[in-house]
């Protein structure tokens, strides 16, 4: 992990841009660039995060450039030789690391690119996710213009909840200049935190609607369960089922189609959403009234751990239990030797967390939980839960720690 970064060696370098070419074609994204004629390396290129195509679409716009890409462990299972040698950093999601600081900082004394995705995950609706405040002490420490690459139509075109291709033409993509370096030594903190929140407001099924771009996709809903996991007829949690192009709760019975163009609409009775950001921000303010009521807990949850200590391959470290509660999460078990493991996270410590649907078609949902040397692939079963209400309550919970210790909270910082 404290490796040094790698420059991306000249003969892999076509290779990139070959690889990443046919689906750049297929897609046909239309590039918008304010600003960024002209630039030149070193600097630092921030992009949103929706799907692989993001990587691809970032590939072709800095070609020939030499860039290092911030990406996680679980990326580099067998392929790490590959990915260090066209130029990945390898990193833990969720952690305070100051040895990527290091790497950052090597790879712009490099005179090189450094692209990073500071959602640290898929969005899991195609909205903004929540934005590390340290991001903008990172950009005045290093010095260095800061531009940034938000794509539209990669979510609507390959969601997290359900990876297969919609076909979606064309994508679009703004590449702009942030700061230059005068401007980023003129700005506080808080001002350059301020824009590139600003920069990273997108909401893909409003983009999807705006552009009347439809999806033909007969399968289009299923797996939208795993984001939309309370009926807002009912009210009931995990109930929440999808095929075909519908969802629908199997407690009350309640039916929705997503229609070609993305939005939902009741086949019988009110639609309550027809945009699915506002039904998951729903599920965040319910989310929110539990923890502020010192009431949210998923209950003892039993699981399968699996470690990923380094990217050779993942461990099976045993069964055990999960609680996620206001005290944060709590793992506990005893490994394939019999010998008791635990981790446990404290609310101050995370502030967003990385979840996976049906991670590797193996075992389910799962919460992956970090510390610098481990990371852990949780997987409950045999209960009533949703990863998606796991990842909104340390959000939440984070916040409200924050609030308690009469520390700011800026919107869409943590």
């Amino acid at each position: 992990m404290a490796r040094d970064p790698i420059r991306t060696q000249w003969y892999l370098k076509p290779i990139t841009k070959l690889l990443s070419w046919p689906a750049v074609m297929a897609h046909r994204p239309k590039i918008t660039k304010i600003g960024t004629e002209g630039l030149e390396p070193p600097f630092i290129l921030l992009c949103n995060h929706n799907a692989f195509m993001d990587f691809k679409v970032a590939t072709q716009i800095i070609y020939p450039r030499r860039a290092n890409y911030v990406v996680a462990i679980d990326g580099f299972i067998g392929r790490e030789w590959l990915l260090r040698n066209v130029g990945c950093i390898c990193k833990r999601k969720f952690t305070s690391d100051t040895v990527l600081v290091r790497q950052i900082r090597k790879v712009l004394d490099n005179k090189d690119i450094a692209v990073v995705y500071p959602e640290a995950r898929y969005s899991l609706c195609g909205t903004t996710a929540v934005l590390p405040a340290s991001l903008g002490k990172l950009c005045k420490m290093m010095d260095v213009p800061v531009a940034t690459l938000i794509c539209h139509g990669h979510h609507v075109n390959s969601p997290f909840w359900n990876l297969n291709e919609r076909g979606v033409k064309p994508t679009e993509a703004e590449y702009s200049l942030l700061f230059t370096r005068e401007q980023l030594r003129e700005a506080s903190v808080d001002e350059i935190n301020d824009r590139i929140v600003a920069a990273f407001q997108y909401d893909d099924f409003a983009w999807q609607k705006e552009r009347g771009i439809r999806t033909t996709y007969p399968k289009r809903a299923e797996g939208l369960h795993k984001v939309l996991y309370q009926c807002p007829h009912c009210g009931t949690e995990y109930k929440m089922a999808s095929e075909g192009t519908e969802l629908f709760c199997t407690h009350c019975g309640k039916r929705w189609e997503m229609t070609e163009l993305g939005e939902l609409r009741a086949l019988e009775g009110e639609t309550e959403f027809s945009h699915i950001p506002d039904w998951y921000e729903w599920e965040r303010v319910n989310v929110r009234k539990e923890v502020e009521e010192g009431r949210y807990t998923t209950g003892t949850m039993p699981v399968k751990v699996y470690s990923l200590p380094n990217a050779k391959r993942f461990i099976h470290l045993g069964e055990g239990t999960m609680v996620q509660d206001g005290g944060g999460f709590h793992v506990h078990g005893t490994d394939v030797d019999g010998d008791p493991f635990e981790m446990e996270i404290p609310v101050p410590a995370l502030y967003s967390c990385h979840i996976e649907y049906e991670y590797l078609g193996k075992y389910g949902d799962c919460v992956d939980l970090n510390t610098l040397e481990d990371t852990w692939y949780i997987y409950p079963h045999d209960c009533d839960f949703a990863v998606t209400k796991m990842a909104l309550a340390t959000e939440e919970l984070y916040f409200k720690h924050r609030r308690d210790a009469g520390k700011p909270c800026r919107p869409g910082l943590a």
